[in-house]
């Protein structure tokens, strides 16, 4: 497991950026992630439906929108508040996935995208309680960053474009997983990883204007997270190519489907 380093630690980072947008519209493209694979995930419209993690809103509000049973948490309380202020009807709440509160095998479904690997201490742990609140045959739909080129060019982007004080410390940032790691932190909950799928949530190309779509020359996180981080026509033939070629290199997440045993 490579370990990402800011100067700013992991709670500072969510902070600021759920303070900067505002509550999400529900997703509306369902061929990309996160959206493309929760629906894989869920096929049951009268389970109950945990988002661990659920930030602004775009998967929470679009299976609340259909009916389903969906309950969302996150560990930062001010994004809660907004999505209570937008629709008090939405059930959510500050929640701690190392700590849930919530009674042994609840829910059906376990949605954590984007969570897990920003967890500096405590995965086991986390992984632990969400098996917990799973039903037996329950299932979880997750993402974990990748280990790869990409995770390592965007980070070597990131750290280029800031310039650091001499005095300021590293802090930890995001974890990034290999498939192996992700399949023994799995297995070691009793979490039977069902399928692994290379996924593209912001494509690299996405860092620069050049590449983006009309709509998203100027970077709107509330449209991408919308829409999908979408590029243009020269931006999508190089991606197609890369991820054809180099899908497990040029991917930044790896999204898993696993089954309590």
């Amino acid at each position: 497991m490579r370990i990402t380093y800011r100067s700013k630690n992991n709670k500072e980072y969510w902070q600021k950026r759920w303070d900067e947008v505002e509550v999400d519209e529900k997703m509306e493209n369902a061929d990309v992630y996160p959206l493309k694979y929760a629906q894989i995930a869920i096929d049951d419209k009268e389970g109950r439906i945990l988002e661990a993690g659920c930030g602004a809103g775009r998967i929470l509000r679009y299976y609340h929108d259909l009916g389903y049973d969906i309950t969302g948490i996150d560990f930062i309380e001010s994004v809660i508040t907004k999505l209570k202020i937008t629709d008090s009807s939405l059930k959510v709440a500050p929640g701690d996935i190392t700590n849930l509160d919530f009674s042994d095998e609840y829910f059906n479904y376990v949605l954590a995208f984007g969570l897990y690997h920003n967890l500096e201490k405590g995965l086991d742990k986390a992984l632990v309680e969400t098996s917990r609140v799973l039903v037996s045959g329950g299932v979880l739909c997750a993402s974990f960053r990748s280990d790869n080129l990409q995770t390592l060019l965007v980070d070597y982007l990131a750290e280029k474009n800031v310039k650091h004080k001499e005095s300021e410390a590293k802090i930890f940032h995001k974890a990034n997983f290999t498939r192996n790691e992700i399949n023994k932190y799995l297995s070691g909950a009793g979490l039977t990883p069902v399928s692994i799928y290379p996924v593209v949530n912001m494509p690299i190309l996405y860092k620069f204007g050049i590449f983006r779509q009309r709509a998203h020359k100027d970077f709107n996180e509330n449209l991408g997270r919308k829409e999908g981080y979408k590029l243009n026509a020269i931006g999508n033939l190089i991606q197609k190519f890369l991820f054809k070629f180099f899908r497990y290199q040029f991917c930044n997440l790896f999204v898993v489907i696993a089954k309590k045993d």
